[in-house]
């Protein structure tokens, strides 16, 4: 048995059991913070503290539990922690639940790492969740005192920083935090763009240099001081339609590939054949880093934003939503399946924050009662087809991983809160 301190290193007990009852890293505290909390903002919410202190006295009723909930569960390499709370629980977004369950036990969330083993125990029509065996667990409450624990002398130290269970498999969602550019009309306008080649050159990739300019108002000028500026390369601006008021929320950018500026832009001053003084323009020199796609002339440029955290803590909002989805990512997609991406019209200015999960309701259909003489026209129930996590937010606009779907999803499906 190891102890996870602070300084991620662990310490190796003579005694397994007696070692189990100190704090260790679980399930439910994880979810709160695949990182330090404090380090990420990642605070738990006075209401979110009230249900954990709530459960803590009794556990979740058994109906909460997931139909085939084990026992037990040891974590293994390429466990995430959605995917080990679908087991236990119904709902996997219910983590203050989880966090409950072992309150006492945990004082500090920390992280879970492959080898820990969980145990589910089940008393009086309640369910809890334990780092240690159910029996262990009632031994040790009937002593009348908690025996000494005794550390060995010889102390082994190992680096857990790398090996914490992400919340989602990350490589799923990585490429869209780099990949979707949502602008405003304004700022699409304003957008830098290549304006030649360097050898005449008609496609450009990763290695090339090119030349660009800026607005008049917004000259491209390194202003970074030992760093050079990077730029995202983006093509064919698409309007993001909300599908119920058709009120354009953004334009998504194709994303072509990363540049570097080398060089700003500038006047010089030159003399010409006739000995005649003159002002030239003279680009900046841009170098292409990356390329998705391949690169030309015309294609636009914007600052390339602050890198995103990949830590996400799902959560239900906390207030009725009633959203939709605007498109599917990848222009010759029309439908979506399990771990793709959807926008929707729902961004930070609503309330939407990285980590909501949401509910997909496949719309119902409209149909006549053909039993009734009077050929009645029906709307049918939306039914819930799925399940979807928010991981990066616009001002009007959020992109969306979809986490389990029983249909395909499609623009305009509606989006509320989980049950």
């Amino acid at each position: 048995m190891h102890f996870t301190t602070k300084n991620s290193r662990t310490t190796k007990f003579k005694n397994a059991g007696q070692a189990a009852t100190l704090t260790l890293t679980l399930l439910g505290a994880s979810l709160l913070a695949a990182a330090p909390a404090t380090a990420q903002g990642l605070t738990v919410t006075p209401q979110q503290k009230a249900t954990a202190d709530q459960v803590a006295q009794s556990g979740i009723a058994l109906s909460d539990l997931a139909a085939n909930a084990p026992d037990s569960h040891t974590v293994k390499s390429g466990d995430t922690l959605w995917g080990i709370s679908s087991l236990f629980l119904k709902s996997p977004w219910r983590w203050p639940e989880l966090w409950g369950m072992n309150l006492s036990e945990i004082r500090n969330p920390h992280r879970i790492y492959p080898g820990q083993k969980l145990y589910l125990e089940k008393r009086d029509g309640r369910a809890l969740l334990r780092t240690v065996a159910p029996a262990a667990t009632a031994e040790a409450g009937a002593a009348e005192a908690p025996p000494t624990v005794r550390l060995s002398p010889r102390t082994r130290y190992e680096n857990l920083g790398n090996g914490a269970l992400p919340t989602l498999k990350y490589h799923l969602i990585e490429p869209y935090l780099a990949e979707p550019v949502v602008v405003d009309e304004s700022a699409l306008n304003a957008a830098a763009r290549i304006v030649a080649t360097r050898d005449n050159r008609v496609l450009l990739s990763g290695g090339d240099r090119a030349y660009a300019r800026g607005p008049a108002q917004a000259p491209l000028i390194d202003d970074i001081k030992h760093k050079q500026q990077a730029y995202r390369v983006f093509r064919e601006a698409q309007a993001l339609k909300d599908p119920v008021t058709g009120e354009v929320l953004g334009f998504e950018a194709q994303y072509l590939g990363k540049a570097l500026l080398a060089r700003s832009e500038a006047n010089e001053q030159n003399t010409d054949k006739d000995g005649k003084a003159r002002s030239e323009l003279v680009p900046a020199t841009i170098d292409i880093v990356s390329a998705k796609e391949e690169i030309r002339v015309g294609d636009r440029l914007l600052p390339e934003p602050p890198r995103q955290l990949l830590n996400y803590i799902p959560h239900a909002p906390q207030f009725k939503t009633d959203a939709r989805v605007v498109s599917v990512y990848g222009n010759a997609v029309a439908h979506a399946a399990q771990n793709q991406v959807v926008a929707i019209n729902r961004g930070t200015r609503d309330g939407i924050e990285s980590g909501h999960v949401m509910a997909i309701l496949k719309d119902g259909g409209r149909l006549t009662d053909k039993t009734d003489e009077a050929r009645v026209e029906l709307k049918l129930p939306d039914e819930r087809s799925g399940l979807l996590m928010v991981f990066r937010t616009f001002e009007r606009v959020s992109y969306a991983l979809i986490l389990e779907i029983s249909d395909s999803v499609r623009v305009g499906d509606r989006l509320v809160n989980p049950r």
